[in-house]
């Protein structure tokens, strides 16, 4: 590809993503699932106009998301699949976090982000990102399934890497659907946990196909994690810190410590931007967190000096089998 339409791709690429979050919102993969069907078909089950759908639908195929069969029907490819609502991770979630305008127009107001310092989605809707999902239980519910989505995908990977040793109890700070907890509940049977979060993002109960074993073991507890959170002998905190400033994240530390039990650990799971092979994409999630919730990604030693500052030392860096590393911290009695 010649650098100018290598570029014009770059440029251009939000119209892809808007026609994936599209393709999202209208539930299209599920409903070719079993069967490959004609665009009006599909429109009518989908709710869309034919003749706009099928514009729709020739952007996805030549995309490699659909499939049109010999006799103007649809499929889904493997990449299709993986916007079905019952597929393992699914990315349906994360696509359907763009038809939130809020969402589209921080984005497109990045450029206030660079020049000043500020948060984009503050500065345009007047609240922060949580407030806001707070009073728009749509925008919150896709966020929360996005959030249980993700997880999903790593929340093993983040089980098998630390052992839990000479640990007895677990709090997810800010676990939401408590997937996570409920995979490093599932391995480590020694364990008992809970879950923690704002009431606007806590489950209802353990969670799906989670066993009896690890259901008798969980529990859920809402709150605030800048004020308190339950004691335990390990807080575990993915993708938590870099949703905050600097100051924050070390109050959230500072209340960690706190409540840790003698000769307890604090796990920050999270994409360190110094790890190898994930620049670009930890880069552009340290852009999301500049314009949506105002925090930041940050290296290794960033966050040992969060740590040192929350009184806590770094003990070691566990990589995983997934972009995320577990960063182990202990309080600091020197």
């Amino acid at each position: 590809m010649e650098p100018r339409e290598e570029l014009n791709t770059l440029i251009t690429g939000l119209r892809r993503s808007a026609a994936l979050s599209v393709a999202a919102e209208l539930g299209i993969s599920d409903e070719i699932a079993d069967e490959p069907l004609s665009i009006a078909r599909l429109a009518t089950r989908v709710g869309a106009d034919g003749d706009t759908l099928h514009r729709l639908m020739r952007v996805l195929v030549a995309l490699g998301v659909y499939t049109e069969t010999p006799d103007g029907r649809y499929a889904n490819t493997p990449l299709g699949e993986c916007l079905r609502s019952d597929a393992p991770g699914s990315l349906r979630p994360l696509a359907r976090t763009f038809q939130d305008p809020a969402t589209w127009a921080a984005w497109g107001h990045l450029a206030h982000s660079v020049r000043t310092g500020d948060n984009a989605f503050e500065a345009l809707q007047g609240v922060d990102v949580w407030s806001y999902r707070g009073s728009h239980p749509q925008a919150n519910a896709v966020f929360n399934a996005t959030m249980a989505s993700l997880t999903s995908r790593m929340a093993t990977a983040v089980a098998e890497a630390h052992d839990f040793a000479g640990l007895s109890t677990v709090v997810d700070v800010g676990g939401g659907d408590g997937v996570l907890l409920g995979a490093v509940l599932e391995r480590h049977e020694h364990l008992t946990g809970t879950v923690f979060d704002l009431p606007q993002a806590l489950p209802t109960g353990p969670p799906d196909g989670a066993s009896e074993s690890v259901a008798a073991r969980w529990s859920a507890v809402g709150g605030d994690f800048f004020e308190s959170v339950p004691a335990a002998d390990a807080h575990l905190l993915k993708k938590v810190l870099h949703d905050w400033s600097d100051e924050q994240c070390v109050l959230i530390l500072t209340t960690c410590r706190r409540s840790l039990h003698p000769g307890g650990v604090v796990l920050v799971v999270e994409s360190p931007l110094d790890q190898s092979g994930r620049e670009l994409d930890a880069a552009l999630s340290d852009l999301n967190m500049l314009v949506m919730p105002g925090g930041r990604e940050r290296t290794t030693e960033e966050y040992a000096a969060l740590f040192a500052a929350a009184g806590l030392r770094l003990t070691r860096v566990l990589g995983t089998r997934t972009d995320v590393a577990i960063i182990e911290g202990v309080v600091d009695d020197h």
